[in-house]
C-alpha cells in the first residue's frame, strides 16, 4: 500500500510540473512575439531528448535497446507519434483556436478512454470506484478550467476535433510505455519517444520562426524543458511499472490544480469557489481509490 502510494505521489508531482510548466510557457509568449506552440513544442521536445539520451549514455544505459528488436522500434515510434506528440501540440491547437479552458476539458476525457480500452481488453476489471474516480476528477477539472463561467465553452467541430486527438494522446502516454519498460530503461524510453515526437514535428513545420534568444526566452524555454518535460515525462514513464494506466490518468487532474494555484501566486488570479470546490474533488477522487485498495488489502486478510 505504501509503495502505491509513493508512485502516486510522483504521478500526482509530475502533473503539477505540467501545470506550472504552462505558466513558464506563457512568459516564453510574452516575452517573445515570435514563439508559437508548435515551435516550443518541437524545441522542447528534440532538446529534451538529446539530453536524456545523454544522461542515459553518461549512465551506462544501452541507449540503442529499442532497435534490438523490430516491436520495441514500432513502440517506441508510436509512443512519440501517438502519445507524446498529441499531449502536447493538439492540446496547443485546441488553445489557439479555443481557450486553455476547453483544451483542458477536451484532454481530460482521456482517462475515460483509458479506462474502457482496459476494460475492453479485459486488462483491468471496471470497478464502480474506478468510475467514480474519474468522474469526480472529470467535474475538478471542469470546474478548473472554467472557474465557473460556463459560457466560455463554444466548441466548434474542428476544436472538438483537435480535443479528441489530444485525449488520444492521453491514452497512448499512458498505455505505450508499460510494454517498452519490459525490455527499456525508463531514460530511454523517454528519450527516443521525445525524439521521435520532436522530429515529428520538425517535418510539420520545417521552417521553424526566428525567434530572438533573448534571456527571459532562454530562461523560459530552460524551465519548460526541464520541469515541463524532462522530469515529469520521465517520472511518468517510470511510474508506469508500478501503478495502473488508469491511475495515472486520473491522477493528470493535478496540472489544472497547480496551474490554477500558480496563476493565484504569479498572476494574480483570484480563486473562485468552484477552483476551491475542484481542488478538493481532486484530493477526493485519489482518496476514493486508496480506500479501495485497503479493503481490498483486508478482504485479502481476511481469506
Amino acid at each position: 500500500m505504501q509503495s502505491v502510494k509513493k508512485w502516486q505521489l510522483a504521478t500526482a508531482c509530475a502533473c503539477i510540473f505540467w501545470g506550472i510548466s504552462g505558466l513558464f510557457g506563457k512568459a516564453l509568449f510574452n516575452a517573445s512575439s515570435q514563439a508559437d506552440a508548435l515551435w516550443l513544442c518541437q524545441v522542447r521536445m528534440i532538446i529534451s531528448a538529446l539530453i536524456l539520451l545523454l544522461i542515459a549514455a553518461i549512465m551506462r544505459k544501452d541507449v540503442f535497446s529499442i532497435f534490438r528488436t523490430k516491436h520495441d522500434f514500432i513502440l517506441a515510434v508510436s509512443y512519440g507519434l501517438l502519445g507524446m506528440l498529441p499531449v502536447q501540440y493538439c492540446y496547443f491547437q485546441v488553445i489557439e483556436l479555443a481557450n486553455a479552458s476547453i483544451a483542458t476539458i477536451l484532454q481530460f476525457i482521456g482517462p475515460f478512454l483509458i479506462l474502457l480500452y482496459l476494460g475492453a481488453t479485459k486488462q483491468q476489471i471496471i470497478r464502480p470506484v474506478d468510475v467514480m474516480a474519474i468522474v469526480l476528477a472529470f467535474l475538478s477539472v471542469f470546474l478548473l478550467a472554467t472557474h465557473g463561467k460556463f459560457n466560455q465553452l463554444a466548441i466548434t467541430q474542428i476544436v472538438l476535433f483537435w480535443g479528441f486527438m489530444s485525449a488520444l494522446g492521453v491514452c497512448g502516454n499512458a498505455l505505450l510505455p508499460p510494454k517498452l519498460l519490459k525490455n527499456n530503461s525508463a531514460i530511454v524510453t523517454s528519450g527516443w519517444g521525445m525524439l521521435f515526437s520532436g522530429i515529428a514535428l520538425v517535418i510539420v513545420r520545417p521552417h521553424m520562426p526566428a525567434v530572438s534568444y533573448t534571456e527571459p526566452v532562454i530562461t523560459n524555454l530552460a524551465l519548460v524543458i526541464v520541469i515541463g518535460t524532462i522530469i515529469p515525462f520521465t517520472i511518468i514513464t517510470l511510474v508506469l511499472r508500478h501503478i495502473k494506466p488508469s491511475t495515472v490518468g486520473l491522477l493528470d487532474a493535478f496540472e489544472p490544480v497547480s496551474a490554477t494555484l500558480g496563476s493565484v501566486l504569479f498572476f494574480g488570479l483570484m480563486m473562485s469557489p468552484s477552483d476551491w470546490i475542484g481542488t478538493i474533488l481532486v484530493i477526493a477522487s485519489t482518496m476514493i481509490i486508496n480506500i479501495q485498495f485497503k479493503s481490498k488489502k483486508i478482504k485479502r486478510k481476511k481469506l
